[in-house]
């Protein structure tokens, strides 16, 4: 058996289990297979730190435990299953199984995207995956085509927002473990909706973490805000890059995902020659060219760094996209009037119309909340490299009361966000109950059996907030009533005004579409200008003879802007009655060059200009 053919963990051959450990600080391994029968099978040691054997008898659904140096007896480090939670054994899985029906599925290009983040535990009642494909007509019919899953690899307990997870190749049992995954996948692709998983590299969650038993997992080199970093540059770092190398692979192949998102990579510390964000991307190039498909690898950071996205030819670590903080940034202080924290650089219009036409604002200017000069320039990166925002779960989640965008501002400037995001020239991502403005907030939960982790959980989440001058008291994330409170309702997309709100998204997205100067995710032929005098940002995208206005009032008095010559109908206008707004003012049509276009204060109009003959 090569230990470098043959994947970690154990895998169900022939009428047997084979099992691969990097286990280099265990001079004996065992396993302790205990169903059907409880027994012991010894692992031979091997080089580099492997320890692998064969163990006749074992097949799917038995469990196990490693057992090192004949005393500590601990699960797999590439369990695929945790069904008794983070300190129970290992299980044994045949992810290939698993009989799928998606064949003839192909995930569209990133620029075609629209992405919908969730949570699976508060995104439906049941907090479940087969839970979440209950729901994907309802997100088909908005025009969704990806759902972004926050981490699902087995974290403590039944809640967690995810990035507690210690057992990174197997998906959460409370969630409904490998075969649900596997169900929910194949219902996306069914659906017609493609799947990106979060994962988390940078750390491991302090619960049931085993790794630091089994091998030099993590260094003390370093540090992250949430403890040792992960050992991606030092001695028997080459092991450390193959599992989260493998682990990527798994749920491309396994569990048939279109891309990973990939958690605070600015964490991901490597000083080598080749970083493993390259070598990474280099693996999923590789296995997606062999596939025949489409595999996307999204990074987050809050650095501002193109060389993310830079192919690898020229430098960079070769990430399809990037999720862009400086969007969000510049539109939430705009439209809610916050300075403090991280928005103390924002507030400015010139800001949202720097960011609408490259992507994020800070490209080496000094910043006073980093102290320094931030960034570098994005100009070169391509409109479908950036992932931009108005809110999701980092931007609601880890304010002190979870408070959505609909708790702090009006229902005329949450269609107005709608508007931005939404016409911009980049790939919007729409966090679970965006669309029609779910009132429930999303809290900072866990269910963690630790006492003293509880209570050190609570103080880094007061502590995290000292930026900020949020009032009041952070509800108790141990809580389960906090959880409870974080789950969606969506009896109120029958309500007003949230069905209304949920229409105007859905005709934005149908728009965005099918009108050609708005369906090319592209800085070609795209304009943005403010005129801070009024308080309007204007974007004007051309394809061809097809072009599109789009006029975002962020002031708050009645402002007018002209239009340049020619037909232009109105294609949306968020004061109209329709919108449940306060009443349009903007012409249905404007001929003439220089005619005024009225827009009301914290509103959006939408003009398009087509070809003659061309069906409006």
């Amino acid at each position: 058996m090569d230990p470098f053919r043959t994947p970690l963990g154990a895998t169900p051959i022939d009428g047997g289990c084979a099992f691969v450990v990097w286990a280099p600080f265990a001079e004996r391994l065992d396993v302790k297979i205990m169903t059907p029968r409880e027994r012991s099978v010894r692992l031979e040691p091997s080089e580099r730190g492997y320890h692998l054997g064969m163990a006749e008898g074992v097949g799917a659904g038995d469990r196990y435990r490693l057992v090192l140096d004949g005393e500590r007896e601990l699960a797999d480090p590439a369990s695929r299953s945790q069904p008794e939670g983070v300190h129970g054994p290992s299980q044994v899985v045949d992810l290939d199984a698993f009989a799928w029906t998606d064949r003839d599925w192909s995930a569209p290009p990133l620029g075609e995207h629209v992405i919908y983040e969730l949570h699976v535990g508060a995104f439906t009642r049941e907090g479940t995956f087969d839970g979440v494909s209950q729901r994907l007509e309802v997100l088909r019919e908005l025009g969704v085509s990806a759902i972004e899953v926050m981490p699902v690899a087995q974290f403590p307990g039944v809640r967690n927002w995810g990035y507690d997870g210690v057992f990174p190749f197997a998906p959460q049992a409370s969630y409904g473990g490998p075969a649900g995954l596997q169900r929910l996948v194949d219902a996306c692709h069914g659906a017609g909706i493609a799947v990106i998983l979060d994962v988390v590299f940078n750390h491991i969650g302090p619960e049931g973490n085993v790794l630091g038993a089994f091998g030099p997992y993590f260094t003390d080199r370093y540090r992250t805000p949430w403890g040792d970093a992960v050992n991606f540059d030092g001695p028997g770092s080459d092991e450390v890059r193959r599992y989260f190398i493998d682990d990527a692979l798994m749920w491309l192949e396994a569990y048939h995902v279109d891309g990973l998102r990939l958690d605070a990579i600015h964490a991901i510390v490597d000083q080598t020659a080749r970083p493993f964000l390259q070598e990474l991307s280099e693996a999923v190039a590789t296995r997606a060219d062999e596939a025949g498909r489409r595999i996307l690898l999204v990074g987050e950071t809050p650095e501002n760094d193109a060389r993310v996205v830079t192919p690898r030819e020229l430098g960079g670590f070769g990430l399809d996209a990037l999720w862009s903080e400086g969007f969000h940034h510049a539109l939430h202080a705009l439209v809610t009037g916050e300075r403090d924290g991280y928005y103390q650089d924002y507030g400015e219009l010139e800001q949202m119309a720097r960011a609408m036409a490259e992507g994020w604002v800070f490209a080496g200017q000094h910043s006073s909340f980093w102290g320094r000069r931030h960034g570098s320039s994005p100009r070169p990166i391509p409109a479908d490299r950036f992932v931009v925002y108005a809110q999701n779960h980092d931007q609601v989640g880890n304010r002190a009361l979870g408070e959505r965008l609909g708790a702090l501002v009006g229902f005329e400037e949450q269609k107005l966000v709608a508007g931005v995001l939404l016409l911009s020239p980049f790939v919007p991502l729409v966090f679970m109950g965006e669309e029609y403005g779910e009132t429930a907030p999303f809290l900072y939960f866990v269910d963690h059996s630790d006492l003293d982790l509880i209570d050190a959980v609570r103080g880094g989440r007061r502590e995290g907030f000292a930026g900020f001058e949020w009032a009041g008291e952070p509800p108790d994330p141990q809580d389960e009533r906090t959880f409870l409170r974080s789950r969606l309702d969506p009896a109120l997309r029958d309500r007003e005004p949230h069905r209304t709100l949920e229409g105007l998204h859905g005709e934005l997205l149908r728009l965005r579409r099918e009108h050609p100067a708005l369906a090319v995710s592209t800085k070609e032929d795209l304009e943005t200008w403010a005129d801070s005098g009024t308080g309007l940002l204007h974007l004007r995208r051309r394809a061809g003879v097809d072009e599109a206005i789009a006029l975002f009032h962020l002031g708050t008095q009645p402002a007018t802007a002209r239009l340049p010559s020619g037909g232009w109908r109105l294609a949306v206008d968020s004061a109209a009655p329709r919108w449940g707004g306060p009443g349009a003012g903007a012409p249905d049509l404007v001929d003439g060059e220089g005619d005024p276009v009225a827009v009301a204060p914290r509103s959006f109009v939408l003009y398009v200009r087509e070809e003659v003959g061309a069906t409006p």
